[in-house]
């Protein structure tokens, strides 16, 4: 592409960061000073927080003859868009143009809603479609904001320029298309020295149908842009100082974590932390763009980076300080266990048995597998785990008839707990500490996963004793 690749910063405001006025003019003042120290600057916008559930919502309550709820939303949209243009926007026409657009859309949205009523139908396709007001009337206020404080800046909708699949609602890029779009709807503003504001969430099949990129769909956006433009870095403005140590609700002594490596943050990422979603690292990843996490409201905080490899100073530090990095948890699954005498020695077992769970779309977070191969244990959502069974019981009849299998059975709910270990492999004793660790906190473990991966250890708990859990590994993060 034309530009240096140092040229280019694409930065993602998430819903909070853009949720009130008082928010925006925090953001008005981060674009400011990107502008000092980068050519380019590219600004992605979720939408204002707790808008698109309410967008959704309104639209599945419809396909159910009740539009009370979107009634509400439609309100509570146009009085928190309005109070913002008031309140940012001070030149009249700007103001009056803005009032318009938001207007426009609301109309649309209402349109929209009042169709899939009288259809009593909410396809995958409409709900793309409802979903993705909330990023258009956010890119619409913040975009003239923006111009209105004196920054050259221009609203971009993300269907124009996203090319993606047709999986609605959770529709990934096609990053060739993407690029060609890019090259002709976001360059030209760049190098005639506008910011664009673009919508995120959102892309466009090549017919030009909306679609929306999922969950964490607008850091994926900023992560998509940030390839294409092949950015120097992309940054995530959030409320939080970056990614913790642990959640700070279970441990109040959670810190910020200076440096993760790509490596480190996918597991984090996996494994339940919220502040990023794996999807939205994978990008950037592949083309080695480094990423930070900073708090819109303390600019103070350096925040996280997170970057393909640690310097060796960095895993100097991180080997001789802490014995874990950080910890993090997913809840609401339950542990599934096949077991019989019979699975000794006969191959194709496991093989069947994922091959049936494949079949009903769970996830499965956990596996484990006694040495002797008389069990099986994996875990899956809790709301998975009885169409499971059901699956594997018809599955594995035959084996159960012969006694081969003698059950299969599901734990109560349970949580996964993962320790993220920077370089576990090369030091001595790491999971002996941890283990040592629970049991001083009178933590039973019901499985372990601790594979080739050395960067990170898994196990399990019971929901009760997830506080606990945390706060024993928590400790071995000082």
């Amino acid at each position: 592409m034309a530009q240096n690749k140092r040229e280019t910063l694409v930065m993602k405001f998430g819903g909070t960061s853009v949720g009130t006025p008082e928010a925006i003019r925090f953001g008005l003042e981060i674009v400011r000073q990107a502008q000092k120290d980068w050519k380019h600057v590219v600004v992605v916008s979720s939408a204002f927080s707790q808008v698109t559930d309410a967008l959704y919502q309104s639209a599945v309550q419809a396909s159910r003859g009740n539009l009370t709820v979107f009634e509400q939303t439609y309100q509570m949209l146009k009085k928190r868009h309005f109070l913002a243009v008031e309140e940012l926007i001070n030149e009249d026409s700007l103001k009056l143009q803005t009032l318009s657009t938001v207007t426009e859309l609301l109309t649309l949205f209402s349109s929209l809603v009042q169709a899939i009523s009288v259809l009593g139908e909410a396809s995958p396709r409409a709900l793309d479609t409802v979903v993705s007001m909330g990023e258009r009337l956010a890119v619409t206020v913040l975009a003239a904001a923006f111009s209105d404080a004196g920054i050259k800046t221009q609203a971009v909708d993300a269907s124009q320029i996203i090319v993606t699949d047709n999986q609605f609602q959770n529709a990934a890029p096609l990053f060739d298309l993407t690029q060609a779009k890019v090259q002709i709807g976001l360059l030209p503003l760049l190098e005639a020295g506008f910011i664009p504001v673009v919508t995120g969430f959102l892309g466009a099949t090549e017919e030009g149908i909306r679609t929306t990129l999922g969950r964490g769909g607008s850091d994926y956006s900023a992560a998509i842009l940030g390839v294409v433009l092949e950015a120097g870095e992309v940054w995530i403005w959030t409320d939080v100082n970056g990614v913790m140590t642990a959640d700070p609700r279970l441990a109040r002594d959670a810190e910020t974590i200076p440096v993760l490596s790509y490596r480190e943050v996918s597991e984090l990422a996996y494994f339940g932390a919220k502040v990023l979603h794996p999807k939205t690292i994978r990008p950037v990843v592949e083309a080695g763009i480094p990423l930070r996490v900073l708090n819109t409201f303390d600019r103070t905080k350096p925040g996280t980076l997170i970057q393909e490899q640690l310097s060796e100073k960095e895993i100097e530090i991180s080997s001789n300080s802490t014995i874990i990095k950080a910890v993090t948890a997913i809840k609401g699954v339950q542990l599934i266990t096949v077991e019989g005498r019979g699975m000794l020695g006969v191959p194709g077992v496991a093989a069947r048995i994922f091959s049936a769970v494949a079949t009903t779309g769970a996830t499965v977070p956990l596996i484990t597998e006694a040495s002797s191969e008389q069990s099986l244990c994996f875990a899956v959502p809790v709301e998975m785990a009885a169409c499971v069974i059901d699956v594997l019981e018809k599955t594995l009849a035959d084996e159960i008839y012969r006694r081969n299998i003698d059950r299969v059975w599901a734990s109560e709910e349970v949580v996964i707990v993962t320790a993220v270990c920077p370089h576990m492999r090369h030091k001595l004793g790491v999971a002996g500490k941890v283990f040592s660790a629970l049991a001083d906190h009178e933590v039973n473990v019901l499985a372990i996963a601790h594979g080739s991966s050395e960067v990170s250890i898994s196990l399990v708990v019971a929901t009760q004793d997830l506080e606990t859990t945390i706060k024993a590994l928590h400790g071995l993060t000082r």
